[in-house]
């Protein structure tokens, strides 16, 4: 498991504890991260997996993001402005990214026919 990713979760963690009332500890979002990694880790030859635990996190995405979040967006403009300067401060909003099957190809060795 590389040990990099823990640290910079505590980071960022770390910033947003002391910029808000976050009721997540910096403990539980490690121990996620942990097992995320355990589990990658675990399936590392397996595409078939990782590609599964991909959907998993990008379906998590959507839901905390249109249910969790959209519900706890701020109603008034001190605690919105709050909110954009948080975004700002700690690296913007968070993203999955998908592969474009073009980018998917550029990345597999030749394949002999």
């Amino acid at each position: 498991m590389n040990q990099d990713k823990p640290s910079s979760l505590s980071k960022l963690a770390s910033n947003r504890l002391s910029s808000s009332n976050l009721t997540t500890s910096i403990a539980d979002l490690q121990e996620i991260a942990a097992k995320i990694h355990s589990v990658a880790e675990r399936d590392r030859a397996d595409p078939i997996a990782l590609l599964q635990l991909l959907r998993t996190l990008e379906q998590l995405h959507h839901e905390i993001q249109q249910g969790y979040f959209q519900s706890a967006l701020p109603n008034n403009r001190q605690a919105l402005y709050a909110l954009l300067r948080d975004i700002e401060e700690n690296g913007g909003w968070p993203y999955i990214q998908r592969w474009k099957l073009q980018e998917l190809f550029a990345n597999l060795p030749e394949i002999e026919t």
